[in-house]
């Protein structure tokens, strides 16, 4: 009788247990349906309808890159109650990338200085850092990539519907996002898993979208894979002349992003002086016509770009970066000269 009495107890606590466990099950379902997944549908109109466009009429790139690394998480995580937010997660990959790819700038120009100082330690150090951070932002950028897959299909094949201008905006911000995610993992020497190919898909994927609508980008990205893979240069065309069609496009529009693409190509070619004569036009550009407003944090991006490269070859010929104000300009650039210059003629 006494384990019967036993038995009875512990039946009575298993049934309460599972009274409530049914009920915390219940609860949590109901959170997720009628708090949770209407406040992430909010969260992802807000952030489509307003976020987004406010961000892209900024300057201030560090806000936009810390946001979506502070943000990405608790956005992202809506997509376990609601629609994934595959469009927020390519502009989130994106923007979170770049933040790691300025990481990577510092100590690239870091191993720079202690290579001409001849200090081997730090060098090294330098150079370890570098690449982590260029993993890191490969990763990023590939899950950007990959949240664009996930939406609208794999670039290359047939294009998906691209009605309204949201829809070409992310569709050309996930390719970038595949493009850079390649040139970080190959920049890095540490295989993450980016498809080779993807290159290849993007340089399709952009007859999908208007060239004239978004400044000329389409084209650059496409003539910059064919002037940086060899054998990818279709019979007939000639990358270079595209992309200074590509660099006109970005300067009509006042958003200079093209000129990225013409510099990273003419740099992996080893045409420097090219990419000087590009950095000096784009300085010259922004110095005499403002960004567009509506996109001005990209044409900022456009210049922070630039601005890296520069700094690379500032550094590797004196030791530091571009002097302040001084982008567009060059260590070597010709001085003028004080001396009067006296007319022969006016001596007779």
């Amino acid at each position: 009788m006494k384990n019967f009495g036993v038995i009875k107890g512990l039946l009575k606590k298993s049934i309460l247990l599972s009274v409530v466990s049914l009920q915390l099950v219940g609860c949590q379902t109901f959170k997720d349906k009628v708090v949770y997944a209407p406040a992430g549908d909010v969260m992802q109109n807000l952030a489509k309808e307003h976020t987004v466009p406010y961000m892209l009429g900024t300057e201030d790139l560090a806000v936009s890159c810390a946001m979506s690394e502070a943000l990405s998480p608790l956005l992202m995580a809506f997509g376990r109650v609601t629609s994934n937010p595959d469009q927020l997660g390519v502009m989130m990959g994106l923007s979170a990338g770049a933040c790691e790819e300025q990481r990577a700038w510092d100590n690239e120009l870091r191993y720079l200085r202690a290579m001409r100082d001849l200090r081997p330690d730090e060098a090294e150090d330098a150079l370890i850092t570098q690449k982590r951070h260029l993993v890191n932002a490969a990763k990023r950028q590939f899950s950007a990539y990959n949240h664009l897959v996930n939406y609208y299909g794999e670039p290359g094949g047939e294009c998906p519907d691209l009605d309204d201008e949201f829809d070409q905006f992310i569709w050309m911000a996930g390719m970038l996002s595949g493009l850079q995610a390649l040139n970080n993992e190959i920049q890095s020497t540490t295989g993450i898993g980016v498809p080779k190919n993807i290159a290849s898909k993007v340089e399709r994927g952009t007859s999908c979208i208007d060239d004239d609508l978004w400044w000329g980008v389409p084209m650059a990205m496409k003539a910059a894979v064919w002037a940086m893979l060899p054998g990818a240069l279709p019979q007939g065309e000639n990358a270079w002349e595209r992309l200074e069609t590509a660099q006109a496009k970005g300067e009509d529009a006042r958003v200079r992003l093209p000129n990225v693409m013409y510099a990273m190509a003419a740099f992996t070619n080893g045409k420097d002086e090219l990419v000087k004569d590009i950095i000096r036009r784009h300085a010259d550009q922004v110095k005499k016509h403002p960004a567009n407003p509506e996109y001005a944090l990209i044409d900022t991006t456009a210049t922070l770009q630039l601005q890296a490269l520069s700094d690379r070859l500032w550094t590797e010929n004196t030791g530091h970066r571009t002097p302040v104000g001084g982008l567009g300009t060059f260590w070597d650039d010709k001085k003028e000269s004080n001396v009067e210059v006296m007319e022969l003629d006016d001596l007779l």
